[in-house]
């Protein structure tokens, strides 16, 4: 499942609306590049190619060009008459390199330039995302950190890889994110917002909540976690450090923030207490069960079918209450969302939560007739313990997400 919906740019009937330069450095995930390039064309991107020699050692030239539609950037000696790096330079929205080994950013952060890519790296004054991949000693070397450290303090956002498989059968972190999420990111990146969350952490829940009936059967609601992973997308592009506590969800991990899964209401609000210890925003967008039931050890057995099956419920503790109660003053700054089924009495819902939560804000939806659950759109009114009202009309979740972290980031200023 993708968090932004694709298009039929490919085929040439969809205009492209930004343009994207995608690095690509030496090393075996580059072979995962041409999967970013599928994806930024689905999502209407014009995308150029540029790779270092070493990646062309991994893929070769004409990969790129054919799903691009577009030359690929190889040296220095192209359209000389146009001094290929500065004019390459000035023509993106966003620069997305992945994958960053640890030499090439060596190189940038030192100020050299002494390949094509490099040297537009250099010259570059739009955003530059950088997906590092790389072996765990490398990742962890204190050089390669003292690098991340100076690129980051240019203004350079330089994600945290993941962690998971790496080449042969090693495992770590220094695993490049999914190609899908990366070029979620970089587009995000190209959309002129600044990184006004640098160093900020950044906690959000989504998704929704299973309580166990059986081995085979559990209680669940309908939220896919896409509007929590579209706040954890931006806050990432917007440079925060960024942790997602997803519960059941089925989106590819957003890149550069750190994912704990869970799947109940008790690994919700452990998973919860132990990240929010450092934490200067909590955005609590999961589904959370308001009810569970004492997990039968083997599968109910269907009764006669003229009996009817009762189950007996026991209400679950309120996380979003609990985290309020724990912090010290007013840190973190901390946002409720509440799924409502009446759109006439949307704010004044919103407004009873706010004040029963104790939270700094509250985000509502009307959700009748299933409205929201799982769509790329979405439509809100907010609420805030300072006396705002701000309505969000209908458009994009990652949109949705940028108009919450405007409104977060203003009250905390």
């Amino acid at each position: 499942m993708a968090l932004i919906p694709t298009t039929d740019a490919g085929s040439g009937e969809v205009p492209l609306t930004k343009k994207i330069l995608l690095g690509v450095s030496g090393g075996v995930a580059a072979y995962k590049s041409a999967e970013i390039v599928r994806r930024l064309r689905d999502l209407s991107v014009d995308v150029t190619v540029c790779p270092t020699a070493s990646a062309l050692k991994f893929v070769g030239e004409p990969t790129w060009a054919a799903l691009s539609g577009n030359p690929i950037v190889v040296d220095m000696w192209q359209r000389t008459h146009e001094v290929t790096h500065v004019s390459t330079a000035r023509t993106p929205d966003a620069i997305l390199v992945a994958p960053a080994s640890a030499d090439l950013m060596a190189r940038v952060a030192a100020g050299r330039a002494d390949d094509v890519l490099s040297a537009i790296l250099l010259m570059a004054r739009c955003p530059i995302v950088m997906a590092p991949a790389m072996h765990t000693e490398m990742w962890l070397h204190p050089a390669t950190q003292q690098n991340v450290t100076a690129l980051r303090a240019r203004g350079v956002l330089v994600l945290e890889p993941d962690s998971g498989r790496l080449t042969g059968p090693d495992s770590g972190p220094g695993r490049l994110p999914a190609p899908e999420s990366l070029a979620d990111i970089a587009v995000l990146a190209a959309t002129d917002k600044a990184q006004d969350l640098a160093g900020l952490r950044i906690v959000v829940s989504a998704g929704g909540t299973r309580e166990a009936l059986d081995p085979v059967r559990w209680i669940g609601n309908r939220s896919s976690g896409r509007m929590g992973y579209a706040i954890a997308a931006a806050a990432v592009a917007r440079g925060a450090h960024v942790t997602v506590v997803a519960a059941n969800v089925e989106l590819a991990d957003v890149a550069g923030a750190t994912t704990v899964a869970v799947g109940s209401h008790a690994q919700l609000a452990a998973a919860m207490a132990s990240a929010i210890a450092d934490a200067d925003v909590v955005l609590m967008a999961a589904a959370v069960a308001d009810y569970s039931s004492q997990a039968q050890a083997e599968k109910i057995k269907k009764p006669d079918l003229s009996t009817p099956l009762t189950l007996e419920l026991a209400p679950t503790s309120d996380i979003l209450r609990s985290i309020v109660a724990a912090r010290s003053g007013r840190r973190p700054y901390i946002v409720g969302f509440a799924a409502e089924t009446s759109a006439t009495q949307l704010q004044a819902l919103a407004e009873q939560k706010l004040l029963a939560k104790g939270c700094d804000a509250i985000v509502a939806n009307d959700v009748t007739g299933g409205a929201v659950f799982a769509d790329y759109d979405t439509s809100a009114v907010v609420v805030t313990a300072a006396g705002l009202v701000s309505a969000i009309p209908h458009q994009s979740k990652l949109s949705a997400a940028h108009a919450i972290l405007d409104i977060v980031q203003a009250e905390r200023s």
